[in-house]
């Protein structure tokens, strides 16, 4: 099996600065005040996003041609029109089976764009925030951070596809958008969804019929990871 562990020049962080809460015991706390340059809620499009420091957000954002706006924009219409479904939930559903299904060009499927990204991922952990886990599918990037203070979620983003998108491009001699504008991030306000979130995400090119078994699939942080390490304490 092909490893990237020695191209790696540190350890990644994999874990949380702080114990997170228990199931019983965490409390939603997105009505707080999120100090600048963070924005708190906002939306660019159809998906609300929540910035503020000391998070744990787990992103995903995928290129430019893997999921058109117009199927968007039919799924929109049917959620709304079954008030039962929980419309965030539902079309996060939808749009995460579209990736797998390996829609659109999928340039990350060749090592050397998988290898590009990987690298930016790695590159401000510690600094920008903490990168506890992620992947890197063939149309689209799983990221799992603690955000840090003066480093919004926008900001991360914009850092990631700017120099993935150009480079990218000028190796595949073209012009043009590489990354789609939109992306989706979810808190992870305790310890059993955190545990959950990494499982999700390490397992996913096992789930979309990419490989055998996680640590098969090297553009991840399943390789990295030592057996027992996923589990954060509880706070008491």
């Amino acid at each position: 099996m092909l490893s990237h562990m020695s191209f790696v020049e540190k350890q990644p962080s994999l874990v949380p600065s702080f114990p997170l809460s228990s199931k019983q015991t965490s409390r939603v706390i997105t009505s707080v005040f999120s100090p600048e340059p963070h924005l708190g809620w906002y939306s660019r499009g159809y998906l609300p996003h929540w910035d503020r420091p000391g998070m744990i957000q787990s992103i995903n954002f995928r290129l430019a041609d893997s999921l058109p706006a117009a199927v968007v924009t039919k799924w929109e219409a049917e959620i709304k029109a079954c008030p039962e479904k929980k419309g965030d939930l539902e079309l996060r559903r939808r749009i995460e089976e579209y990736l797998d299904a390996g829609h659109g060009q999928c340039w990350l499927k060749r090592p050397r764009f998988a290898e590009l990204v990987q690298h930016a991922l790695l590159h401000f952990d510690g600094t920008r925030y903490r990168l506890l886990a992620w992947c890197v599918m063939p149309n689209h990037v799983h990221a799992f951070i603690e955000t840090r203070q003066s480093f919004p979620i926008g900001e991360v983003m914009h850092s990631w596809k700017s120099f993935t998108g150009h480079r990218a491009n000028r190796i595949l001699k073209r012009e043009g958008e590489f990354w789609q504008r939109e992306y989706m991030d979810r808190y992870v306000r305790n310890a059993e969804r955190y545990e959950k979130v990494i499982a999700y995400i390490e397992e996913n090119p096992v789930k979309a019929g990419l490989a055998k078994l996680k640590t098969d699939w090297v553009w991840s942080s399943a390789e990295f990871r030592t057996p027992g390490s996923v589990a954060v304490p509880a706070a008491s």
